[in-house]
């Protein structure tokens, strides 16, 4: 490597402090104001029934009842909100 190459690199400090102040922003979640709680979806006791029969016909290891148990925390952390 000829002498003059190390001039053409930046310093390891120089990039260390620019992804501190471009990372510094991201602090915050930008999904929802502060103080404002998503609206939580009321379902019918007859829709519940239907998923439940929808959900059991499944196939085991079904990727979408993971999902569906996320979806469920989420409710519940958005009727916590409200």
């Amino acid at each position: 490597m000829p002498f003059t190459a190390r001039c053409w690199r930046r310093p390891h400090a120089a990039l260390a402090a620019v992804t501190i102040f471009l990372t510094a922003c991201a602090g915050a979640s930008s999904d929802t104001a502060p103080g404002v709680c998503p609206p939580v979806v009321e379902y019918s006791a007859e829709e519940q029934a239907r998923a439940a029969e929808e959900v059991a016909a499944l196939p085991e290891g079904a990727v979408i009842v993971g999902w569906l148990a996320d979806y469920a925390v989420m409710r519940e952390q958005a009727r916590v909100c409200l």
